[in-house]
């Protein structure tokens, strides 16, 4: 029980229906997928929780030596699946915790049917050495990190419009920007280096189970040329691109998001 309260997992939807697990990304927790769950619910077993150091997570079970890599979540990852022992699920990550499914997935193939990467990224930093693009210069990284370490909270409020983009939509801003400030900005300090330093693109061909690769058609965070990278780089993945626009599809365009989720996991049965 003690990982059920560690990441406040909690479990709705169908108890005969296959497993989806959500998991969201840097500065948010588990609400994020609110105006996703009620579709999924009525033909899934749909589980949600929230990452340790975010949420309404145990705080007291955070540490940096734990979190400062993505091991951490992943083995977290890893513990809730043991713990419901659901069987196989399918493993929705949004952003970072993308690239914690593919290293759950890789460790231990056996828990999960199929990996859902939305809006992914496994390196932010362009590589021109090798041609890749992720989206920002190593400067452009440094810069980001320092304007958090000195500010967080005006970070929160500049940064957070930008990565929900839909500027049309400021709510969703707003939303984001609440979320993240509601993060103690100790734990974000460190989460948001593993979120924007790790690189994780030679994992990628390690991947064996099912894969969908959904990507926005306007993302600030992770261009276009970022799931097309991950797609060649998964053996048998499959890539759509949403008509949904911003870094957080579950917000901008939920229904979309909901049965683009729904299709795959549909046919992991």
């Amino acid at each position: 029980m003690k990982v059920r309260s560690r990441n406040l997992v909690k479990v709705s939807g169908r108890a005969d229906g296959p497993v989806v697990v959500l998991a969201h990304g840097f500065g948010c927790d588990q609400n994020m997928w609110r105006l996703v769950v009620p579709a999924l619910e009525r033909d899934f077993r749909v589980v949600c929780f929230d990452h340790v150091g975010s949420g309404n997570s145990d705080l007291s079970s955070w540490t940096p030596q734990r979190y400062s890599s993505l091991d951490g979540y992943v083995e977290d990852i890893l513990e809730i699946c043991r713990e419901l022992a659901l069987g196989p699920v399918t493993f929705v990550g949004h952003s970072v915790s993308a690239m914690m499914g593919v290293l759950a997935a890789v460790r231990e193939p056996e828990h999960f049917a199929g990996l859902v990467l939305l809006a992914p990224s496994p390196c932010f930093i362009d590589d021109p050495a090798t041609g890749y693009r992720g989206g920002f210069s190593a400067a452009d990284i440094d810069e980001l990190l320092e304007s958090l370490d000195a500010n967080y909270l005006g970070w929160s409020g500049a940064m957070a419009p930008v990565i929900a983009g839909n500027p049309e939509r400021p709510e969703l801003g707003e939303e984001l920007t609440k979320s993240f400030c509601a993060t103690d900005p100790e734990i974000a300090r460190v989460f948001a280096r593993v979120t924007f330093l790790s690189d994780n693109r030679a994992d990628l061909a390690k991947v064996k189970v099912p894969t969908l690769v959904a990507q926005c058609s306007d993302d600030a965070i992770a261009p276009p040329e970022v799931g097309a990278f991950i797609h060649a780089q998964i053996t048998g993945s499959r890539l759509v691109t949403l008509n949904a626009t911003g870094h957080c599809p579950q917000l901008s365009a939920p229904e979309e998001t909901a049965e683009a989720i729904a299709a795959f996991a549909g046919t992991r049965r």
